[in-house]
C-alpha cells in the first residue's frame, strides 16, 4: 500500500504538531523534540472523522506532563478524531517515533488491516489498530495493548489539552463548546476539568 489515513485522536489532530513528527521539530509546549521522517512532505489531505471507541487518558507524559490520550476501540462510546493521508512508509516513522524505536524498523501495515490489530510490544502507543477504511485506503492508529479500565486513568495537562483542542477545532467540523464539552468528559479528565476550563485554554495566550 502507497498511502494510509492516519487517525489522531490525541495532540496529533494538531497539524503543527504533526508536522514536527513528519519534518522534525519540538512542538510548542512540548518537552521533547522529534527527529521527522524520511518523507518530510506535509499531508497529502486531512479530514474530521468520528470513529468507534472511547479516548482516556492514563500513564504520564514525559512530553507534555499529565495522562496521556489511548484509544480503546472495543469501548462503547464515539471517538472524534482527525485523519491525516500520509504514505505508508510516514506511518512507520512516525510509529517509530512514538514508539522510540529505530526509524528502520519495518512495521507490517498489511497484517494490522488483514487481522483488525497488530501488536508490537506491550507498551503505550505499541498496538496499531485498523478502524476501517476512507476512500478505499486504511484507516490505522496507534493506542495501548491494554483496555480502557485495565489502567488508572490520569489528568492531562493544560498544555497537552490545548493542544487536543487547537487540533480538533481545528478540523473544521466541531466548534469550540462541542470539543470542550467532549475532552472534558474523557475519561481522566472527567473531574478534574470543566467544559468552559477546557474552553478557556484556546483563548488563553
Amino acid at each position: 500500500m502507497d498511502a494510509v489515513w492516519y487517525v489522531a485522536y490525541g495532540s496529533n489532530t494538531d497539524t503543527a504538531r504533526l508536522r514536527c513528527y513528519l519534518r522534525g521539530g519540538r512542538p510548542a509546549g512540548a518537552l521533547r523534540a522529534y527527529r521527522g521522517c524520511r518523507d518530510r512532505a506535509a499531508p497529502r489531505d486531512s479530514r474530521a472523522v468520528v470513529v468507534p471507541g472511547s479516548v482516556y487518558f492514563a500513564t504520564e507524559s514525559p512530553v507534555w506532563g499529565g495522562g496521556r490520550a489511548f484509544h480503546d476501540p472495543d469501548a462503547a462510546g464515539r471517538t472524534l478524531a482527525r485523519a491525516h493521508l500520509i504514505s505508508a512508509g510516514q506511518f512507520r516513522g512516525l510509529a517509530a517515533q512514538e514508539m522510540y524505536l529505530d526509524a528502520g524498523r519495518d512495521v507490517d501495515l498489511g497484517a494490522a488491516v488483514r487481522d483488525g490489530r497488530l501488536a508490537l510490544g506491550g507498551g503505550r502507543y505499541e498496538t496499531v489498530v485498523c478502524l476501517g477504511s476512507l476512500g478505499g485506503r486504511p484507516m490505522l492508529t496507534l493506542t495501548a495493548p491494554w483496555r480502557m479500565d485495565a489502567v488508572a486513568w490520569r489528568a492531562p495537562s493544560a498544555a497537552y489539552l490545548r493542544c487536543l483542542a487547537r487540533g480538533l477545532t481545528g478540523a473544521g467540523c466541531w466548534d469550540a463548546t462541542v470539543v470542550a464539552a467532549y475532552l472534558a468528559a474523557r475519561p481522566g479528565a472527567a473531574g478534574h476539568w470543566t467544559p468552559g476550563a477546557v474552553r478557556d485554554l484556546l483563548v488563553r495566550p
